[in-house]
């Protein structure tokens, strides 16, 4: 495993890959090999002209034409409801990716704290509504993209809108956490109905990427952009953890995939050990209602 390269991903001819945030940064590579390995792939973008051009870069450096550009906005559950409901093909990967990070206290189109509004409840309601695809499929994996971060992350019920106080970093650390809790509660149902699909998490360490910028802090973006640019890893190794959790044989339902160098924070991929509070059973579980009843959405046979 901690030797594993692209190299090591099988032929995915036949099976359709669907990635969040597949315009740039971890997205843009983990779609890349996707297709440069055969598969099918639909990048789920916000960002229309982003998105074409992510897509035409993917076909050229591939080869591959089955490459498919599909409009998802997580910030607004109504897209989110078009996007699954547009779903044609059995879903054999879909990749968790998109996300925003530490960015100004700013709302969903549904009202959700912007940040666990899309790197949560959004990918939350979009797993659910693409149930019935990844069910078609004969070994479907969802994949969902954490970070670091989660350690720091506590599930504030409280106040998950963040109307009495906001920060924007412990509001992504919380996001980050409830990816966590969002796959291993995921994977646990999977279970214990007798599913065959896998629930698995992955994180990229510390890795130069797009990501800060949601930020409008121009002083602290151009110190965080200079540091990501100095000290994180490429793309393209930040990518591969998630690639590992996509596609090797070995892997099984609730497992976290991360760099293996010193402190995670760079490296090939290995299985990594979550913060304490990512593994509580009753706090998930908690998550799991909270979330149905936010964004209506609910996982037919696993409620």
């Amino acid at each position: 495993m901690e030797n594993f390269s692209t190299d090591a991903i099988p032929s995915l001819s036949g099976t359709t890959a669907i990635v969040t945030g597949a315009n740039s940064g971890l997205g843009l590579q983990t779609a890349l090999v996707l297709a440069a390995k055969g598969a099918r792939v639909e990048l789920a973008c916000r960002d229309r002209q982003r998105g074409e051009a992510a897509q035409a870069r993917i076909r050229t450096e591939t080869g591959n034409r089955d490459v498919h550009l599909r409009q998802l906005d997580l910030a607004s559950l109504e897209s989110v409801r078009r996007f699954a409901a547009d779903q044609e093909e059995p879903v054999d990967l879909l990749i968790n990716n998109a996300g925003v990070m530490a960015t100004p206290h700013r709302t969903t189109a549904d009202g959700f704290e912007l940040q666990l509004g899309v790197n949560h409840l959004g990918h939350f309601a979009l797993t659910g509504l693409l149930l019935p695809a990844l069910r078609q499929a004969p070994a479907a994996r969802v994949v969902t993209v954490s970070s670091l971060a989660h350690r720091g992350g506590r599930i504030d019920f409280e106040d998950l809108a963040a109307q009495r106080r906001y920060r924007p970093w412990s509001r992504y650390n919380q996001s980050k956490l409830a990816n966590l809790l969002f796959t291993f509660e995921l994977n646990r149902r999977f279970q214990a109905h007798g599913e065959t699909l896998l629930a698995v998490a992955a994180h990229p360490g510390f890795t130069n990427t797009n990501l800060t910028s949601g930020m409008n802090h121009p002083a602290t973006l151009d110190i965080l952009g200079s540091f990501f640019r100095l000290l994180g890893q490429a793309g393209a190794l930040g990518a591969l953890p998630t690639l590992y959790a996509a596609t090797a044989p070995e892997v099984r339902g609730g497992e976290f995939y991360g760099p293996g160098g010193p402190g995670q924070l760079r490296g090939r991929p290995v299985l990594v050990t979550p913060a304490p509070q990512a593994l509580d059973p009753d706090t998930a579980r908690r998550l799991w209602d909270v979330s149905t009843e936010l964004t209506g959405v609910r996982f037919p046979g696993l409620d």
